[in-house]
């Protein structure tokens, strides 16, 4: 656990990796990108910012944009002044599927020697918080890419659907693994048997996503949201995330003995003991991520 902990200050503690300020000017340019758009945003600059960008094709997920996705969530990784990360889309769609045209003549045997859709899952492994912000379709891969993230606010008409069966398969990046911890099996079998899709105000009821913006200002909601959280201990905070991702994983008395251990190791932090001690003298803390 103290290998955990001296991990984790050395990622996320400002300053601490001498390539922040050249990744930094890499996504502030976007040069280097072809299907999303990087930056970061917030008051203070602490919130990583991910657009997909593919407009005529709805953001259908490409391997291209997939790649560059997890080059940006690297940057992010590395840039110990970002704090949270949001995905977002266009107001149309935040990611109209798969590239259906990309995968149609793929074989059985290329897909499965080449593990096909494997690094997708880089999305769910990032160590910040990543919120994603749904506005119009989230269909098929787009609907599995926003479950990857940790929080999900959907504008007033976000559709959210898994119509793989309809095209002869079945989703392939967590879709009837991650839809079914979140809604439940029965809504869960309906939409990935049937192809049906849910309103923004479905997804809510059934604990899909978080908020429900009006559309216009979602993706402002979203960044206020990742300023909350980036204002708190980063090395904290992804501790916090652990805990809560483990509750899909353990059982509940297994759940509970990691979330002792990694309360037991914020005391070896000293944002543990600054932000008790700001609360016993009435002020604001001051966080280090140390």
């Amino acid at each position: 656990m103290a290998l955990f902990c001296r991990t984790a200050t050395l990622l996320l503690k400002p300053g601490a990796l001498s390539s922040t300020l050249s990744i930094a000017r890499q996504y502030s340019a976007g040069g280097q990108y072809e299907y999303i758009l990087v930056e970061k945003r917030g008051e203070n600059q602490d919130v990583g910012y991910i657009q997909l960008n593919r407009p005529k094709a709805l953001n259908a997920l490409c391997d291209g944009l997939m790649l560059e996705l997890g080059k940006a969530l690297d940057a992010f990784e590395a840039d110990g002044t970002v704090g949270a990360i949001v995905l977002t889309g266009s107001d149309r769609a935040f990611a109209a599927g798969a590239d259906i045209k990309e995968m149609q003549n793929r074989t059985f045997q290329e897909c499965y020697a080449g593990n096909f859709l494997a690094h997708w899952n880089r999305v769910s492994t990032t160590r910040k918080p990543v919120i994603a912000a749904v506005n119009g379709f989230a269909l098929g891969g787009g609907c599995e890419l926003a479950m990857m993230c940790d929080i999900i606010f959907a504008g007033e008409k976000a559709q959210f659907g898994q119509p793989e069966i309809l095209l002869g398969t079945i989703p392939g990046a967590g879709g009837t693994q991650r839809l079914t911890r979140a809604v439940g099996k029965s809504l869960a079998m309906e939409m990935v048997l049937t192809g049906d899709r849910i309103t923004a105000q479905e997804a809510k009821q059934s604990g899909l996503v978080s908020k429900i913006c009006p559309v216009d200002q979602l993706v402002s909601e979203a960044i206020k949201c990742g300023e909350k959280i980036a204002a708190n201990s980063k090395i904290v905070s992804a501790m916090a995330k652990e805990a809560v991702n483990a509750a899909y994983e353990l059982t509940l008395a297994e759940g509970n003995r990691l979330e002792k251990r990694l309360f037991h190791s914020t005391f070896a932090t000293e944002d543990r003991k600054e932000g008790m001690t700001a609360f016993v003298e009435k002020r604001k803390a001051n966080f280090k991520d140390q």
